[in-house]
């Protein structure tokens, strides 16, 4: 106790120490850019957070990256751009003090998103490359720092607002004198159920991959090439692969159960797994660390292609089920239990559950349903059952379905009776953002700001930048 004290003692003493260098350096910044402003402006130090320096630079890139995602800020974007990345600073600090951190296999799944979305608004890479004249190599690079800090501060927000619940009472009685047009409208929603059968995969495809991940194994153990490197090149999972098939520190409970064991099990970091099957397809695994109850491993992950011979039988087999059901021969309740692969919905009637923050639900706004899923039941009436259809499901594996419109709940203004769950997300995000305002405020009287004169006469969102 007394280490940490000391500790903790010591790197607030040199936080201090650091506030009043960064304060004095960048009023030396300011005077003497003040005095060349007439020949040449290179960039300013216009804000001081803590011990973080905002640069004239850093509002100018927010302002560009804000217009190019058409993101509009409330009030005058020249005083709200620089109070954001204010705020954002003062969670970052919060962060470091509670050693929140990030995983890179974290930070690539969001520059991947990211980069996958400019692709789809420039319509391909060589056009995207084209209009940003930088490689998407470059690209990840300059997003690596940024999508970093972007998640860090997701985290400390959800960490501050963890205790934050909502009784039924506190929804009813924030709805009962609100008036009609206040109440928050519920777009169309539908609810959805599922059968889906996995195409049969021959045993010479399984074979193949196998022999492929035994050849990676043979060069790692030969001193050929690293694990890594030839995950950046053959993985098939996305998230992991431009980071050398590495995981990050996972727990068992989320991992599958079969590459969790065999995680686990490794000892030896110069080892590689033996092959190891799981719903996602097959993996080698190499041991990066072990910390409590949290393993971090690289991996290289190898999914046996679907012959269109195969899909083609899956599809004749679950069009067959459809006639029987539109017959009347048996419920889609009981052929979800019996015929269906998909393990979410099968003990659920088949009934597709959407999960979010605010807990589970069977009702799916028609954005919010898998795309495949969306384009049939668009063409559905209530109780129609589709034809037969190829899909690739949440495990990225190749799978035919068939759905059923269980129902449809046309766009209304919510009620407590029909819209709990919703009402209880408003009221429930009102007393969060409640909570983060007033951190954000304390946080704000307890922390060194310095701002530059052209920003002392803002309207800012937050009380006490200005002293």
């Amino acid at each position: 106790m007394n280490d940490r004290k000391w500790y903790h003692d010591q790197r607030i003493g040199s936080v201090n120490r650091w506030v009043v260098l960064t304060a004095l350096f960048a009023v030396h910044c300011s005077l003497f850019v003040s005095s060349a402003r007439a020949q040449s402006v290179v960039d300013e130090v216009v804000w001081v957070v803590g011990d973080e320096p905002i640069l004239r630079s850093d509002i100018e890139q927010m302002r560009l990256q804000a217009a190019q995602e058409g993101v509009r800020f409330k009030g005058n974007p020249d005083c709200a751009i620089p109070e954001q990345i204010a705020v954002q600073k003062l969670f970052l600090h919060q962060a470091a003090i509670d050693s929140i951190e990030v995983t890179e296999a974290e930070i690539s799944s969001g520059i991947d998103q990211q980069i996958e979305y400019w692709i789809q608004m420039a319509g391909s890479r060589e056009k995207l490359e084209e209009y940003k004249k930088q490689t998407v190599s470059q690209m990840r690079a300059q997003l690596h720092d940024d999508f970093r800090d972007r998640q860090l501060v997701q985290k400390m927000r959800e960490k501050l607002v963890s205790d934050v619940k909502v009784t039924p009472a506190e929804v009813r009685r924030y709805f009962k004198d609100l008036p009609q047009d206040s109440l928050p409208f519920v777009p169309t929603e539908v609810e959805v159920q599922i059968i889906t059968q996995t195409p049969r995969i021959e045993i010479e495809e399984i074979n193949r991959v196998k022999d492929e991940l035994r050849d990676y194994t043979d060069r790692v153990n030969r001193g050929e090439t690293s694990f890594s490197t030839l995950a950046r090149l053959y993985s098939e999972d996305p998230g992991t692969a431009r980071n050398g098939g590495e995981l990050g520190y996972t727990g068992r409970s989320v991992l599958d159960p079969n590459f969790a064991s065999v995680a686990f099990g490794l000892t030896d970091p110069k080892k590689v797994s033996k092959i190891v099957e799981s719903e996602f397809g097959f993996h080698i695994i190499q041991l990066i660390d072990k910390r409590g109850d949290k393993v971090n491993v690289r991996h290289i992950l190898r999914k046996p292609v679907v012959s269109s011979e195969a899909i083609s039988q899956a599809i004749v087999r679950l069009d067959s089920v459809a006639t029987d059901l539109r017959a009347q021969k048996f419920t889609f309740e009981e052929a979800a239990a019996y015929l269906s692969d998909d393990k979410d919905t099968r003990n659920n009637q088949g009934l597709m559950a959407n999960t979010s923050e605010s807990g589970r639900t069977s009702k799916f706004r028609m954005q919010d349903l898998p795309q495949d899923i969306a384009r049939v039941v668009d063409t559905l009436k209530v109780g129609e059952i589709s034809q037969a259809f190829e899909m690739v499901n949440a495990r990225g594996k190749t799978v035919c379905a068939i759905v059923k419109l269980k129902k449809r709940i046309e766009g209304h203004k919510a009620t407590v009776t029909e819209d709990f769950q919703i009402l209880k997300d408003v009221v429930l995000s009102k007393m969060r953002n409640e909570k983060i305002n007033k951190w954000v405020t304390e946080k704000i009287k307890a922390t060194y700001v310095r701002i530059n004169e052209d920003f002392r006469d803002c309207d800012f969102e937050y009380q006490g930048w200005v002293r």
